[in-house]
């Protein structure tokens, strides 16, 4: 019986990977409350746990006396005779084994509800300990239930949470597939520590590239820093400490290799990988590639830069939704502001354009503040211009936003007319330039077109290009009933003259 209450146990345990002296132990706590509640708190005894052979023996000591005081810690000579044959005398300590069926049903029931709540306690504190020490380190986990807010995953009998933040942007996960995340964070909590996993965390990309890139896991090239928007993009700032490997080389692989098994793994997120330089210039100016920067100017007290570009490199510099840039100012440090080179950086307008949605009193009003541009208007505190009279601040916002509208307006037919001007003026009509380009029917209407002054554009067929020359020629074609009917009326004028 003995045998398979342990057993029942070591299976039960081996479940949660408790040793074997953590299991002994534990064992030997439940009995020893049993033994106390039986034979009270001041009795002497030892519990003996074998787990192998699967023993459980209980020692109780007693000791020998005349007279019986106290039955639970004493016993008289004649009691010890019956029960074994050895020459003890009174004042001797005479040792009994304790039958387990001795207890009874309700200690053995105690006992069972108090080692289930020390094998859970057991096992919260394995779980918590084995999972603080792989923070910051990937696991492959398998995905066994898909929740509104979470993702649980299943990792070495163990369920990890993938919270909606920590989630990839448009990712797509199923049941059953493999995944692999790091280890965020590890909370205790009243039932079991909760296990945060992540794939969105900076750190995931840094673990990939040390898994993908031998240099890295080695130590010859460092990552210095990683910025990161989940899904995105991200940027990957690389030391060398081999004069002789090139760092952006080596990650990125012979044709890609290397990077673009890091871009699957992250559902195909774009990866800039950068030289990393000690001097904020030089790496601001590496960081906001493939921007080119005409100047960089660093305030290492307030770590802010201001750096200048050309026109045609704003948008480049910016990035999409201005992603470029804050990734940037993330991986450097720096809060990073950003000047077009040139003063006619913005359109403006005169108010007066505005004159009729304004409306002539309001118009006039802001004229006399000084608002006598649109950009002046778009770029004025909305305190100020609630000090005119007339203005509320819905009114000033919706103002705002017409005149932002109109000169994005005006700002693009601007450049589209400069533009046209910077190609060649087309060739005037009729020109054998662009005679040649015409169509065969357009060039048989041309030639129709005998005495015309004015070349109009010309028609797709030759139909068209007739009725066209009749116009210029001032001709238009008769049906014959028409001309009989003409002829008729003529001569009936000239019996009658």
């Amino acid at each position: 019986m003995n045998y398979e209450i342990v057993e029942s146990f070591s299976q039960m345990v081996r479940e949660k990977r408790i040793d074997k002296d953590t299991l002994a132990g534990v064992i030997e706590d439940v009995f020893a409350m049993m033994v106390r509640k039986k034979f009270g708190q001041e009795s002497r005894f030892e519990v003996v746990v074998n787990v192998d052979k699967g023993d459980i023996e209980i020692y109780l000591e007693k000791q020998i006396v005349e007279q019986v005081t106290d039955p639970m810690t004493q016993i008289d000579l004649e009691a010890v005779k019956k029960k074994t044959d050895e020459p003890l005398n009174v004042g001797d300590d005479f040792v009994e084994v304790v039958d387990l069926q001795t207890f009874g049903r309700r200690l053995v029931v105690s006992a069972k509800q108090n080692l289930n709540q020390r094998i859970k306690e057991i096992e919260k504190e394995i779980i918590y300990n084995e999972y603080s020490t792989t923070v910051g380190e990937i696991i492959v986990g398998e995905i066994y239930q898909i929740r509104k807010g979470e993702i649980l995953v299943i990792h070495n009998r163990n369920e990890l949470i993938l919270p909606k933040s920590e989630q990839i942007a448009r990712e797509r996960y199923r049941k059953g597939e493999t995944l692999r995340a790091i280890v965020k964070e590890v909370r205790k909590s009243a039932s079991s520590p909760l296990v945060i996993i992540s794939r969105a965390d900076p750190k995931f990309l840094a673990k990939l590239f040390e898994i993908e890139i031998p240099e890295i896991y080695d130590g010859i090239i460092e990552i210095k820093g990683v910025a990161r928007e989940a899904g995105e993009r991200s940027k990957v700032a690389v030391e060398s400490h081999d004069d002789r490997i090139d760092a952006v080389g080596a990650c990125v692989g012979m044709k890609g290799v290397r990077i673009h098994a890091i871009v699957r793994e992250l559902n195909n997120e774009n990866i800039d990988v950068i030289n990393y330089s000690n001097k904020p210039q030089v790496f601001i100016q590496r960081a906001l590639s493939p921007a080119k920067l005409k100047n960089v100017e660093v305030d290492e007290a307030t770590k802010s830069a201001t750096v200048l570009v050309d026109k045609d490199q704003v948008s480049l510099a910016i990035g999409r939704n201005g992603q470029n840039i804050r990734l940037a100012s993330k991986l450097t440090g720096f809060e990073i502001n950003l000047i077009k080179e040139g003063v006619e950086e913005e359109y403006d307008m005169d108010l007066d354009e505005f004159r009729e949605e304004l409306g002539e009193p309001l118009y006039e009003r802001l004229v006399d503040e000084g608002y006598d541009t649109a950009r002046k208007v778009i770029d004025a505190a909305v305190m100020d211009l609630l000090e005119i009279e007339g203005l509320t601040e819905e009114k000033i916002q919706s103002i705002k936003a017409m005149m932002q509208r109109e000169l994005e307006e005006a700002d693009i037919e601007e450049e589209s007319e400069q533009q046209a001007a910077v190609q060649p003026a087309a060739a005037p009509a009729g020109s054998p330039s662009e005679s040649e380009d015409q169509a065969p029917d357009e060039m048989i209407g041309q030639e129709t077109k005998d005495g015309a002054t004015d070349t109009e554009s010309e028609a797709p067929d030759e139909a068209t290009a007739k009725d066209e020359k009749n116009e210029t020629t001032g001709t238009e074609a008769e049906a014959p009933d028409e001309a009989i009917a003409k002829d008729e009326k003529n001569e009936t004028t000239e019996t009658e003259a």
